[in-house]
Order: C-alpha cells, then sequence, then structure tokens
C-alpha cells in the first residue's frame, strides 16, 4: 500500500504534514524511523507506538465504535464513525458531532468549511487507521 501523507488544515506542503500511514504504522511528520511510529494498527486495535502488547492497546474497533484499550464494553466507547461523522461516545446525535469526514479531510465539528478542516489525507485509510490519525492529531499535536 502507498504511504498517505496527512497534512495541517488543507495545505498540501511538505512542511505541514503531521503524520504519515504506511503499513498499518503512523509515523510523525515525514518520517519513517520505527522510532518515530506513534501508533500502529493490527486488526481491529490501535497501539501505541510499535507496541503489539494488549497493555499497550489504545483503542478497539469494533462496528464503528472506538472503544478504550482493549474493552468491548459499551461503557468504554470513547467515540463513534457513522455516516461520515465522528459522535462522542456511543452518540448519533447532532450535538455530539467531534468532527465530519468528507472528501479525504476531516473538518471540526459539523462543518465542511475550509476554514474548519482539521487535516487532510492524501489517500484513503481504513477507518483503524483513520482512529490513529485521530489519536495522533489530537494528542501529539
Amino acid at each position: 500500500m502507498p504511504t498517505v501523507k496527512v497534512y495541517k488544515g488543507t495545505s498540501s506542503s511538505s512542511s505541514d504534514v503531521i503524520c504519515n500511514v504506511s503499513n498499518g504504522r503512523i509515523y510523525k511528520k515525514t518520517s519513517s524511523s520505527s522510532s518515530d511510529v506513534s501508533c500502529n494498527v493490527s486488526g481491529e486495535r490501535i497501539y501505541q507506538g510499535t507496541s503489539s502488547s494488549s497493555s499497550s492497546a489504545l483503542y478497539n474497533v469494533s462496528s464503528g465504535k472506538v472503544y478504550k484499550g482493549t474493552s468491548s464494553s459499551s461503557s468504554d466507547v470513547v467515540f463513534n464513525i457513522k455516516d461520515g461523522k465522528i459522535f462522542k461516545g456511543t452518540s448519533s446525535s447532532s450535538s455530539d458531532i467531534l468532527a465530519t469526514i468528507k472528501d479525504n479531510k476531516v473538518y471540526k465539528g459539523t462543518s465542511t468549511s475550509s476554514s474548519s478542516t482539521l487535516f487532510t489525507m492524501d489517500g484513503f485509510v481504513t477507518i483503524e487507521e483513520l482512529v490513529a490519525i485521530w489519536h495522533t492529531v489530537q494528542y501529539s499535536y
């Protein structure tokens, strides 16, 4: 699979690369060094760094729901992805929309205006990779 770059806002400049995705690993900026792996995807789980130990599991993704760690309990749903929207927890209420996903861009809230673009991806990613990118963008920058 080709490497997918993730840019700040609507940029496509290499100086604005937040992270890149290659073979299920999310690397910081344009790096391809294992020491710069923010998180990695294995199956339906997202792990911290290069680890695949259950103690390093950040999220478990199942049927669009994103759970804390290795949990599959509804009380541990951090957010859910449905119909191109990222919702808080198990909600599907428009007031709980954290982001909108459209045309390889992720926008803040319900907006699809260029000024609300959080990040732009230059290719296709899986839902698990999107969760890993979201984590990297939210907690690393």
